[in-house]
């Protein structure tokens, strides 16, 4: 029995599914202005070949430009840039000799494909060095002029770099505040949600995880506006417990909704304030109305656990628009705050090592090294030995539509063709009303390139068909006929498609195979943070292990999410995991709910009367995570739900009786988020 893939709807589904660009168009603009400039440069002083050979490095690194400091993007670039060169200056010396050729292929494919291991911008690396050495192999070239064109490809990924980072002076923590300002858009969305929706705000979880990597990764920014960022940062960490906390626990009933609803419009302020690098007015406007309503529902009241968790979330808004004030456009802040440093867990480590731990045949990095080896250099003899005109597109499109799982594989070839019969005919028509139009082909180049850049991640066959467009006008300038090269590119084009697909079938990686072990890693995670909570821990500590299991969560869904594309998936297995992953949900917020409470009730009860409970239930988990990752049952897990009473039985007597609610209901729902899932795991 099989999930119900169906082929037919698969192909109906990557042919109309489209995705808002998260492309700003001042990025597509500058990468655009990077392709053209130069080529209009050489046209206009008579140096065409000088001009294409910049634009064409340009275009190869063009991906390269994301989001991040501007320093992390600098050398994100460099290292493009110089491995575009690399790639190239080997192609052209060992593009005359077919057997040299094909064990750098061989090789190149094999390390290029490993890199997927880094990450999707260093994967980009390696995917444009395969293909610029099949593409300058087909033009080989003495070693003075190799290492002059190659210089060109390496000047045009620069110049890129360049335009990229051009703003640096005047914007040098532009990419931080925005980084900050999707996160507080998050918490805005979290708190205006209903009561009882079961997940977070969307993108929130990314977004969270984003800003650990822009505020505290390797190339983080210094000066004192970085450690107004830090505070902003470490608040949003605590305004998302309380607010979940709230919802979770119907803090306040009608009077909660209403001071989510206030915090909502504070929170947008902030991210607004952010955005524009502005003063967070309307942010304070609406900060007034929380504190007024807090004035009036709790101001004179006695203490009580619903009152706690609005004063608390109503001074960590005070203290988010305070720091957001600071880091506007007025200038440097002056808050002293602690350095922080990225958690040893999420650091890169050594490449080496993380080499070796996947040089074994179970690697899904391991599998497509060896899938990228062996079909680029048989793609490269195919077009060689049938000596296929054009012959180079076929295994550079081999090397782009090959991905590390099947269903990207095949979503990519089906639209690669489709963008290149597409981009082919299109474009030739131009070129055909334009014949001796020079100025007129570089502004299409422009244009066509600018969409490419920006519709690539909204839909992939039409930013192909932009690329295809982009580099038919850029050879026709070196003197390629784009009506006689047509068929030669179609037919390619389809080869190269199919055989990646036909190596995926031949030897898959399918994700049905790896989602045990991406659940079992997102347990884990959620046992280490329960860990965290069930004695006195640093709130480094604490944030560290929220965000590793953070992190594990987004890799199990994306897990999920393969796993959901592929054929033949039996449908027990994607029920249960979809199952346990809705349930580990559950679980990781009821964690938040007990983070937050923790402090909060700490002064008032022994919190050493709930520490054991969370503490075997952290064990729970770990026994749970070891039991799915080596698929076994469960060993026999301790009586969480008799503990659990004895905690209710000795609150009942305090004189808190709010907080001794609250505590009664948070614990009944960590025993019953680790009984369910055992459950889960029992019955499968």
């Amino acid at each position: 029995m099989t999930s119900g893939f169906s082929l037919p709807r698969s192909v109906l589904q990557s042919l109309t599914t489209t995705r808002r660009p998260d492309v700003p168009m001042r990025v597509a603009l500058r990468n655009a202005a990077a392709v053209a400039i130069p080529l209009a440069i050489g046209v206009a002083t008579g140096h065409e070949g000088i001009g294409i050979g910049i634009a064409a490095g340009a275009l190869d690194t063009m991906f390269s430009d994301q989001p991040g400091p501007y320093q992390q993007r600098l050398q994100r670039l460099f290292l493009a840039a110089l491995a575009a060169g690399g790639a190239a200056l080997l192609g052209f010396l060992v593009g005359g000799h077919p057997l040299t050729l094909s064990l750098a292929t061989a090789v190149l494919g094999f390390f290029g494909g490993m890199l997927v291991i880094f990450g999707p911008d260093i994967a980009r690396v390696g995917m444009t060095s395969m293909l610029l050495l099949v593409i300058t192999a087909a033009t080989p070239l003495p070693v003075g002029q190799a290492i002059g064109a190659s210089l060109l490809i390496f000047a045009g990924g620069m110049l890129l770099a360049l335009f990229s980072i051009a703003a640096w002076p005047l914007q040098r923590y532009r990419p931080e505040r925005h980084a900050l300002a999707e996160v507080y858009r998050g918490l805005a969305a979290l708190a205006a949600q209903p009561k009882g929706q079961g997940n977070e705000a969307p993108a929130l979880t990314e977004a969270m995880t984003t800003l650990q990597h822009t505020l505290l990764g390797r190339f983080h920014a210094r000066g004192r506006a970085m450690e107004a960022f830090r505070v902003l940062l470490d608040i949003a960490e605590r305004i998302r417990l309380e607010l979940i906390t709230m919802q979770e626990l119907g803090v306040g009933s009608g009077v909660g909704e209403m001071i989510r609803a206030d915090a909502a419009r504070v929170l947008r302020g902030v991210a607004r304030a952010l955005d524009e690098a502005g003063p967070p007015t309307r942010a304070e406007a609406a900060l007034k109305t929380l504190q007024a309503s807090e004035r009036a529902l709790f101001g004179e009241a006695q203490p009580s656990f619903a009152g706690n968790h609005v004063h608390a979330l109503s001074g960590q808004l005070a203290a988010a628009v305070r720091n957001a004030n600071w880091a506007g456009s007025r200038g440097e802040i002056r808050a002293e705050t602690a350095e922080s440093s990225l958690p040893t867990a999420l650091r890169s480590g050594s490449a080496l090592a993380a080499m070796r731990a996947n040089m074994i045949p179970q690697s899904i990095a391991f599998r497509h090294a060896v899938r990228c080896a062996v079909v680029l250099t048989l793609a490269l003899a195919i077009s060689r030995y049938a000596h296929l005109p054009h012959g180079y597109w076929l295994p550079m499109t081999a090397a782009i539509v090959l991905r590390p799982d099947f269903a990207a594989t095949l979503n990519f070839g089906l639209l690669r063709v489709v963008g290149t019969v597409l981009g082919l005919v299109l474009t030739t028509l131009v070129l055909r009303f334009t014949p001796d139009a020079p100025w007129a082909h570089i502004a299409v180049l422009a244009i066509l390139c600018v969409a490419f850049r920006y519709l690539a991640t909204a839909h992939y066959g039409i930013a192909v068909a932009a690329l295809t467009g982009t580099v038919v006008i850029l050879l026709s300038f070196d003197g390629v006929e784009s009506t006689a090269a047509m068929s030669d590119r179609v037919l390619n084009t389809v080869l190269g498609s199919v055989m990646a697909l036909v190596a995926y079938v031949l030897w898959p990686t399918w994700e049905r195979t790896r989602a045990h072990a991406a659940l079992a890693d997102m347990l884990d995670a959620y046992a280490a943070y329960l860990a965290t909570l069930s004695g006195p821990a640093h709130v480094r500590e604490r944030r560290d292990a929220r965000t590793l299991s953070r992190t594990a969560r987004t890799n199990a869904q994306a897990s999920l999410d393969r796993m959901r594309s592929e054929p033949a998936t039996p449908v027990h297995l994607m029920e249960m995991a979809q199952t346990l992953f809705a349930n580990g949900n559950r679980l990781a917020r009821t964690a938040m709910t007990l983070e937050a409470m923790a402090d909060d009730v700490g002064d008032q009860l022994n919190w050493d009367l709930v520490s054991p409970l969370v503490r075997d239930s952290s064990g729970a988990l770990h026994e749970l995570a070891d039991a799915l990752r080596h698929s076994r049952p469960p060993e026999a897990l301790p009586d969480l739900r008799s503990r659990q009473r004895e905690i209710v039985t000795a609150l009942a007597g305090g004189r808190l009786t709010g907080a001794a609610d609250q505590i009664a209901t948070v614990s009944d729902r960590l025993v019953d988020n680790v009984n369910t899932i055992n459950h889960i795991l029992q019955r499968r």
